[in-house]
């Protein structure tokens, strides 16, 4: 059995920054996104853009993630917002109410 693998890259541009992850959001990889999301809030980062695009999977542990840090952003006027999530991740937004809090659409959010 391999553990999930996943890839974290981030580029800062003034007070924002972009985080695009590749790979599988779940149990064994939740805690690299949330450290990650984390270093963001605490460089005084105020916008978090988070590129799902090659994120194949993210289940109930990636989005414990998210939502914490959302709420910890909101705590410090800032923002995390998800972008290009798979239909399974936009699935599983959906179904717990977090895509009015974590996705900012404008028709390009959703990959299919």
């Amino acid at each position: 059995m391999t553990l999930p693998q996943l890839n974290i890259y981030r580029h800062d541009r003034g007070r924002r920054a972009l985080i695009t992850l590749a790979g599988e959001i779940g149990p064994a990889t939740a805690p690299q996104v949330r450290t990650a999301l984390e270093r963001c809030l605490q460089d005084g980062i105020t916008t978090i853009d988070v590129d799902l695009t090659t994120v194949g999977l993210c289940d109930s542990s990636g989005l414990r993630v998210f939502l914490d840090a959302s709420q910890h952003a909101a705590e410090t006027h800032a923002s995390v917002r998800l972008h290009y999530p798979s239909p399974q991740t936009a699935r599983l937004l959906a179904d717990t109410g977090s895509d009015r809090m974590l996705l900012r659409w404008t028709g390009l959010e959703q990959r299919g």
